[in-house]
């Protein structure tokens, strides 16, 4: 039986050097370092300061969590706290986000985390998802990437499945590229599993006026259209903030705009519960 050696400063450093599709030469510019420094670290001849690490961590983008995983590699502490969400020292970043989210109404927008599970989510989310098959798919934690993909979640009304799941499959992709994270890895084996549409579909090319691939949700007789941006903390010091993203969808055309504000108008014209 064998057993795994443990992760080093030098081989992690390598990892993600590789990851980066950068040579060691590449690294060593970038990090204002000698090559022949450089490969004595990532071989371990030599051993890295809390500074180098920091320093290459920082030129080859790896993200908060893992240059953690780096530092206590190299014999360090992290650098980096992880609070939970609920923790009062990021009370103003969660206010933040739900000002961002309400602000976004009538429009719907939605917090997730590092492996897509629902944080928060505004007023215009709930009318989206008020016929979902499977009910179990909202049930906390919800993850927002299975809940669109599952055959009975929200893929039957996604008109345009096949473009919005290869669109989806590839930004998790590249995410898992990204980080590393093993998390993420198994959910995107998990959503290559669901079916991309029906067996006679074939998909669209994409239309050379447009500006962004659209989800094109059916919601009763009615098609809406959306695109959406990503928005995320500029310089986050805290791992569950730096893994912390908004999503807002924008309506694509004026149809799905009057729609949801005709939405948004309904619910707020209903009676509050006494």
């Amino acid at each position: 039986m064998t057993t795994q050696q443990p992760s080093t400063a030098g081989s992690l450093i390598r990892e993600w050097r590789n990851r980066r599709r950068m040579s060691q030469l590449d690294l060593a510019a970038e990090a204002d370092i000698s090559q022949r420094h450089l490969s004595f670290v990532e071989s371990g001849r030599a051993a890295p300061s809390r500074e180098m690490v920091l320093h290459l961590a920082e030129q080859l983008d790896i993200p908060l969590r893992q240059r953690n995983q780096l530092l206590l590699a190299a014999g360090f502490a992290p650098s980096f706290s992880e609070r939970a969400l609920s923790d009062t020292s990021l009370a103003p970043a969660m206010a933040a986000v739900e000002l961002v989210l309400k602000g976004h109404e009538p429009f719907p927008s939605i917090a997730v985390d590092r492996n897509w599970t629902l944080v928060a989510s505004n007023g215009a989310i709930a009318p989206l998802l008020a016929d979902i098959a499977d009910q179990s798919l909202l049930t906390p934690p919800v993850n927002v990437l299975r809940l669109s993909l599952h055959p009975k979640g929200l893929a039957p009304r996604i008109v345009n499945l096949h473009e919005w799941r290869t669109h989806l499959i590839e930004r998790l992709k590249h995410q898992v590229d990204a980080s590393g994270d093993a998390t993420l890895a198994e959910l995107e084996r998990e959503l290559r599993t669901y079916p991309s549409g029906p067996p006679n579909s074939r998909p669209t090319h994409p239309d050379i006026a447009a500006i962004a691939l659209p989800l094109r949700l059916r919601m009763g007789k009615d098609i809406l259209s959306f695109i959406s941006t990503i928005t995320v903390f500029g310089t986050p010091l805290d791992v569950t903030l730096s893994e912390l993203a908004i999503e807002s969808f924008f309506p694509a055309d004026a149809e799905t705009a009057a729609l949801l504000q005709k939405l948004a108008d309904d619910r707020g014209a209903a009676p509050k519960p006494s």
